[in-house]
C-alpha cells in the first residue's frame, strides 16, 4: 500500500501540478500585491478609492454594497493587469515562435505524431519517424 502511494506521488504530473499549484499562488500574491501597492492608488488619484463604510439597512439586515464594490473593483483591476501584463506577452511571443505565417504552403502534418514539419522535411523532429519529403 505504501508502495504504491509513493508510485502515485512521485508520477511525473502529480509533482508537475504540486510545483504548478505553488507557483500559482505565489504569482497570485505577487499580482495581489502590484494591484494593491500600484494600482489601486492609481483609482484613487480621482476621488475616493475605499467604499468599505458604503451600506443600507433593511429590517435589521445591513447590506455592505461598499465592501462588494471594493472586491469588483480589484477584481477587475486584477483581471486587467493579468490580461495586459501577462496574457497579451504571452500570446505575442507564442505568435513570433511560429516559423512561418503561411503554414498550409511550407509545412505538413507527420503522419505519426501530427506534428508541423516542413514539406521537404525526410525525418519528423519531434517524433523522428521517417517521413517521404513533398515536393
Amino acid at each position: 500500500m505504501l508502495k504504491d502511494f509513493k508510485a502515485f506521488v512521485l508520477r511525473g504530473n502529480v509533482v508537475d501540478l504540486a510545483v504548478g499549484i505553488v507557483i500559482g499562488a505565489a504569482f497570485g500574491t505577487v499580482v495581489s500585491s502590484f494591484v494593491k501597492n500600484l494600482l489601486t492608488p492609481l483609482v484613487s488619484i480621482p476621488g475616493k478609492a475605499n467604499f468599505s463604510a458604503l451600506h443600507f439597512t433593511v429590517r435589521h439586515s445591513v447590506f455592505l454594497y461598499g465592501t462588494f464594490l471594493n472586491d469588483l473593483i480589484s477584481f477587475i483591476i486584477v483581471a486587467a493587469a493579468v490580461f495586459f501584463f501577462v496574457v497579451r506577452p504571452v500570446n505575442h511571443l507564442m505568435n513570433r515562435r511560429r516559423t512561418s505565417t503561411d503554414s498550409e504552403s511550407t509545412t505538413r502534418d507527420c503522419p505519426e505524431c501530427l506534428s508541423s514539419i516542413p514539406k521537404a522535411a525526410t525525418r519528423c523532429a519531434f517524433c523522428t519517424a521517417e517521413v517521404t519529403a513533398v515536393a
